[in-house]
C-alpha cells in the first residue's frame, strides 16, 4: 500500500478536517451523521493501519461501543415509552436505548478519528501551526499526542530487554508477575520523566519560543492545499448551515424527535459524507494514478 497521501498535505489541511470532523462528530447527535463519522473514521484508519485497524476496531471499540450502548439505560430511565422494567423496579426506555447507542457510537467514532489524528499530525505540523501563537502550550500539547503511540513502542523495548533476563510479566507465579510488572512501569515511568527533561532542554538550547525566533519549514501552501482546502470549507458551510436550520440533531427526551427527510437535509448528509471521505477519495485517486504511472 502506498503512504497516505492526505498526510502530504499543507497542515492547515490536514488539522481543519480533523477538527470539523472531531467537533462534528461531538456535537451532532443525529442518527445519520453518527453513521456517517463512525463509517467514515473506520475506513480512514484501516486505509491508514490497515490490518491493525481492523484488529483494533474489531476486538477493542466494537466491545466498547456495546458496553456503553447496554450500560445507559441501566442507569439513565428518562423517556416516555417504557418496554419493561428491572427487578428493582427501575424502568428500560426506548429512548435510553437509542440515546446509549448513539453516545456508544459518538465516543468510537472520536477514539477513531483521534487515531487517524495521531498518524496525520506529527508534532512538526502541530508545532508549525501553533509554535509562534503558544509555543509553550504547542510544545506541551505536541507531546502529549505523541505520548501513546510513543511510549507503546517505548514499553516493548523494555518488556523484551526485562524477558531476555527473565524478569518479564509471563515469568513467575502471580506474586512474581506482579512484581515484574511494577519493575517496567517503574522503568517505564523514569524513562518517560527523563525524555520530558530532555526534549525540554533542547528546546530551550534552540532558542524555541523566544521573540522574533525563525525556524525552517518544508510545508508550502500549493494550488492542490488550496484546491482541498476551499472544497472542504465549502462543505463545512454547508454542514453549519444546516445545524443552523436544525438538520443535524434529533431529540431523545422526553420523546424521540426525527427531523423529517427533506431536500436540503439530504444535501447536507451528502455533503458531510463528501467531508468525512476526503481523505479516502485523495488516497484512492492518488493510488490510481499510481497505478497508472
Amino acid at each position: 500500500m502506498m503512504k497516505d497521501a492526505f498526510s502530504t498535505f499543507h497542515p492547515i489541511v490536514n488539522f481543519t478536517y480533523f477538527a470539523a470532523v472531531l467537533l462534528f462528530s461531538m456535537f451532532f447527535m443525529h442518527p445519520v451523521f453518527l453513521g456517517i463519522s463512525l463509517l467514515c473514521s473506520f475506513c480512514y484508519s484501516v486505509v491508514l493501519k490497515g490490518k491493525k485497524a481492523v484488529r483494533f476496531n474489531l476486538l477493542y471499540l466494537l466491545p466498547l461501543l456495546l458496553f456503553m450502548a447496554v450500560l445507559n439505560p441501566a442507569f439513565n430511565h428518562a423517556g416516555v415509552t417504557i418496554l419493561f422494567y428491572l427487578k428493582n423496579g427501575n424502568p428500560i426506555t426506548m429512548e435510553s436505548i437509542l440515546y446509549g447507542l448513539a453516545t456508544a457510537c459518538m465516543f468510537v467514532a472520536i477514539i477513531c478519528w483521534f487515531s487517524c489524528y495521531n498518524v496525520v499530525m506529527t508534532s512538526d505540523k502541530f508545532i508549525y501551526l501553533f509554535g509562534k501563537i503558544i509555543p509553550g502550550l504547542s510544545l506541551i500539547l505536541s507531546m502529549v499526542l505523541r505520548f501513546v503511540p510513543r511510549y507503546k513502542a517505548q514499553i516493548k523495548v523494555i518488556s523484551n530487554a526485562q524477558k531476555c533476563i527473565g524478569r518479564d510479566v509471563s515469568n513467575g507465579n502471580i506474586l512474581e508477575r506482579a512484581k515484574n510488572g511494577i519493575t517496567i512501569l517503574s522503568i517505564m515511568t523514569t524513562w518517560a520523566l527523563e525524555n520530558a527533561i530532555e526534549t525540554a532542554d533542547s528546546m530551550k538550547s534552540r532558542g524555541y519560543g523566544l521573540p522574533g525566533r525563525t525556524s525552517f519549514s518544508i510545508f508550502r501552501l500549493d494550488n492542490r492545499d488550496k484546491a482541498v482546502f476551499v472544497s472542504m470549507l465549502g462543505l463545512i458551510a454547508i454542514v453549519l448551515a444546516g445545524a443552523a436550520v436544525g438538520q443535524n440533531s434529533m431529540r431523545f427526551f422526553p420523546s424521540l424527535k426525527l427531523p423529517s427527510l427533506t431536500a436540503l437535509s439530504m444535501g447536507v448528509y451528502l455533503a458531510y459524507l463528501a467531508l468525512c471521505l476526503i481523505p479516502v477519495i485523495i488516497d484512492t485517486v492518488e493510488e490510481n494514478k499510481w497505478k497508472h504511472m
